[in-house]
């Protein structure tokens, strides 16, 4: 690792720290001896199935080690960065977890990230090393390493897991020489960088560690009820925090479970490998998880191993969380949760009425939860505020931003996560919180997060926009759509060009805006200035009316 990059560390103050171990909460784990001890207790057991491959703990374990040599090969030291960005395959395991045996942190990229995210990705986290499929649902990722390795000169290698490399480095043809395994980091280390919703800019990078994030899975897969039975499907990318650890993915491997990964969440390539795999537990995001109720109802095939289905990434409407029940035959769960720590779920045994009106309460008796006001007063149960919280596993500090640490941080330690919520109070319900929505410029469309700001900087960039304000706009399917506000110069482009060119700067799909709508102006204040947040207000509320039946 360059001496020239700042340390990639996650610290709590001493005092906390020692009441988590003392807790029980940390208990000196880290992901490289959790699959050693799994794979030593039960080599044979069925780990991950993904496509024509079924590996045992034994094999997973066995490969992970390869993968290890195969970068220390390469020349990468402990304390380097890698972008990985895999799609849904057995390899995104053996790579992850040879990486985190050697102490190299994956930087976690999610397969619809394109190369604005990616050299973003690379350049905050210096990463020297971006590890990729060949191909991966019809798109070439060797063509996107190509564009990145231009873009980003420190670049030293570009590693292809599967498929044919092309240009680039097959992990499974590095020589491994003599090359012996160094120890593995400590538990209070980084494991790997996460990424953030990206409510201002692009997304900010999150250091987790070894101790912090395994407690949270291991505490999930309790209150999931998981155990040695439970078959897991990666249906959502398993690169995103929500699947890979609200049980998810590696809550399921620490339990000692089994993980069917399915290629795409559609109901007709997932339900298949439900029946087939006997999957008992999934999650999804609302608009995936309305598509599977409205999909049940001519299914053919046996679905009825899932006991659980967890819904997250956005909030779920009671009238679409009281159909799962009667149409999937499963146990709903919602999840609230974000990539920087907390997370809540309604539990499996919760009355009916807590887990179609709640988002859940928190894993740990130790998640410190606050809701205030405008002015940071707490207000009172029942009266919505701002969330802020702390504990065993929701981070200090994002990495090397001091900038938004201020912002997203408090001086005692809580993180600002800019969610708007109330908690209920008294009977069966008591204590579960509500999600009322965000209190910055942040889109959830469909359990993807655009950050507006960010957009709008790519439309800025337009030589025929003088002006641009992105706002979200109701929508039944995915709970939020997007609208982008132009005030043109000159001559008006069309909205498909609009669209088009933000497509042509290399951003993900999902933040497209949705819909162009042309404008001649923006109103200001009596000082000639914008308030964008009160801006967006209002252009999306005037476009909510103007959808709205008269």
């Amino acid at each position: 690792m360059s001496g020239a990059l700042p340390p990639i560390e996650q610290r709590w103050p001493d005092a906390f720290a020692e009441r988590y171990r003392a807790a029980g909460y940390w208990r000196g784990e880290t992901f490289g001896s959790l699959l050693q001890e799994r794979a030593v207790a039960f080599p044979d057991r069925t780990a991950v199935v993904g496509g024509d491959q079924r590996w045992s703990y034994g094999e997973l374990a066995e490969r992970a080690a390869t993968a290890a040599a195969g970068f220390l090969a390469l020349g990468y030291r402990p304390g380097d960065r890698l972008v990985v960005q895999l799609p849904n395959i057995p390899e995104f395991f053996s790579t992850v977890f040879g990486l985190f045996q050697v102490g190299i942190l994956p930087v976690f990229a999610l397969p619809a990230h394109r190369i604005t995210e990616i050299v973003h990705f690379a350049r905050a986290a210096g990463a020297t090393g971006y590890v990729i499929p060949a191909m991966a649902g019809g798109f070439d990722y060797r063509a996107l390493a190509a564009d990145l390795v231009r873009q980003v000169p420190t670049m030293r290698h570009v590693v292809v897991v599967d498929g044919d490399p092309g240009p680039f480095t097959a992990l499974r043809e590095v020589g491994l020489g003599d090359v012996g395994l160094p120890p593995g980091p400590q538990p209070s280390d980084a494991a790997f960088l996460q990424i953030s919703g990206g409510s201002t800019g692009l997304p900010k990078l999150i250091p987790r560690t070894h101790d912090d994030y395994i407690y949270s899975l291991r505490g999930s897969a309790e209150i999931c009820g998981l155990d040695e039975t439970s078959v897991y499907l990666g249906a959502l990318p398993i690169a995103h925090n929500f699947p890979m650890s609200s049980p998810g993915t590696f809550g399921t491997l620490y339990a000692g479970g089994t993980v069917a990964l399915s290629p795409a969440p559609a109901p007709d390539v997932a339900f298949p490998i439900i029946a087939r795999e006997r999957v008992t537990i999934t999650a999804l995001v609302p608009p995936l998880a309305l598509l599977w109720l409205d999909a049940a109802a001519t299914n053919r095939h046996d679905l009825s191993s899932l006991k659980v289905l967890q819904v997250g990434g956005a909030k779920l409407t009671p009238a679409v969380a009281s159909r799962v029940r009667p149409a999937l035959g499963a146990t709903l769960q919602q999840v609230f949760g974000m990539a920087e720590g907390l997370v809540n779920y309604t539990r499996l045994d919760d009355p009916e009425e807590v887990v179609v009106h709640t988002q859940g309460r928190p894993i740990s008796p130790d998640d410190e939860v606050l809701i205030v006001d405008d002015e940071g007063r707490p207000v009172p149960d029942g009266t919505p505020g701002h969330l802020l919280t702390r504990g065993p596993y929701t981070i200090r500090g994002y990495y090397d931003n001091p900038s938004a640490n201020a912002r997203s941080f408090t001086e005692d330690g809580f993180y600002r996560t800019g969610d708007i919520v109330l908690r209920t109070a008294g009977g069966t319900a008591g204590g579960n919180l509500v999600v009322q929505g965000r209190s910055n410029d942040h889109i959830n469309r469909g359990g993807e997060k655009v950050s507006a700001e960010e957009v709008e900087d790519h439309l800025l960039a337009h030589p025929q926009v003088h002006d641009a304000v992105m706002v979200s706009v109701p929508d039944v399917y995915l709970g939020e759509r997007t609208c982008a506000f132009v005030v043109p110069r000159g001559e008006a482009p069309t909205p498909g060009a609009i669209r088009a060119w933000v497509r042509g700067r290399g951003l993900a799909e999902f933040k497209i805006p949705d819909r162009v709508v042309f404008v001649d102006g923006f109103e200001t204040t009596a000082v000639g200035k914008i308030s964008r947040n009160e801006l967006r207000r209002r252009l999306g509320q005037q476009l909510a009316q103007e959808q709205s039946p008269s």
